[in-house]
């Protein structure tokens, strides 16, 4: 990939730093938003009050656009939600509005998005020319990837990021997701037969490089492993790994009167997504197994 000048909006994230070291390890110039003062290569902006200019950042030869507020802190109110849906959906057309008014223009323009697109499907299997279902999350992805259409309009090319759960020992979820088999508390929850979208960190940012330097790779793109797992295997797989017990049962009842709708569309729903167009495309995933990929992840770990 010739060496360019790539935008990361959500640079200081989990999964944009990542992206962003990985990206100046092969010798490009990674550019950042702030919504403080702006350090070197990094430009000001206010998703709030509508305010970004990126022309003290020209030339800008790629966007990867990462933002959002994350979806797991807490119950979601309707005004949670309504800052779920907005810290995605104005961020996006902002900055899809900015890069189309850049003289040269952006080549090209990756999205974030999520398998929540799909909503719950059961045991379907999901693959990108799959219908959007139904529900708040796939709702909140359908106006997400809707926001880009300014960088489309402009003749940017667009590609979407429908992410899978990034799993990496470093943080994001997974901590989070270990946590009671530490205390030896891990166990299934509802029925266990929901399935799980995931990809490891590394692979994450592989794809996403991949992408760039990709020409023509436009619409979306499932950004998960090819071998997605029930709730049930997943429990049985990390305690393996962990050598903890994980013998109990967490009902979806319990689970829905404690974190309300949130559990519903985050850990009880069904997306089985695959990674069809990266398959076709011959990119080869580093980690397409759960358990290899946890046994590393916790032994870098520990």
């Amino acid at each position: 990939m010739d060496k360019m000048r790539i935008l990361i909006a959500g640079n200081r994230g989990f999964l944009g730093s990542a992206l962003a070291r990985e990206l100046v390890h092969n010798g490009h110039a990674v550019l950042g938003l702030t919504r403080g003062a702006p350090s070197q290569n990094e430009a000001h902006w206010d998703p709030e009050l509508g305010t970004l200019d990126l022309t003290p950042l020209a030339p800008i030869h790629a966007a990867v656009n990462l933002a959002g507020e994350s979806l797991a802190r807490g119950r979601w109110s309707a005004a949670r939600k309504q800052r779920i849906l907005l810290s995605r959906t104005k961020t996006t057309r902002l900055l899809a509005e900015a890069l189309a008014k850049l003289d040269p223009k952006p080549a090209v323009m990756l999205s974030a998005s999520a398998v929540g697109y799909y909503g719950d499907r059961g045991d379907e299997i999901l693959t990108e020319t799959s219908p959007s279902g139904s529900g708040f999350l796939a709702e909140v992805c359908r106006e997400w990837e809707a926001s880009t259409e300014p960088a489309t309009a402009a003749g940017i090319r667009v590609a979407f990021l429908r992410l899978g759960v990034v799993l990496s020992g470093e943080g994001g979820a997974l901590p989070q997701m270990l946590l009671p088999f530490r205390f030896g508390l891990g166990g299934i929850l509802g029925s266990g037969r929901q399935y799980l979208s995931w990809i490891t960190l590394a692979d994450a940012v592989a794809a996403i490089a991949h992408l760039l330097e990709r020409e023509g790779a436009e619409g979306p793109y499932n950004l998960c492993a090819p071998n997605p797992v029930t709730n049930a295997e997943f429990t049985r797989v990390v305690a393996r790994v962990m050598h903890r017990p994980a013998v109990l049962r967490v009902p979806g009842f319990v689970l829905r009167m404690v974190l309300g709708e949130m559990a519903q569309e985050m850990l009880l729903a069904s997306t089985r997504a695959i990674p069809e167009r990266f398959q076709q495309m011959g990119f080869c995933f580093s980690d397409a197994r759960l358990e290899p990929a946890l046994a590393q992840m916790l032994t870098k770990r520990a």
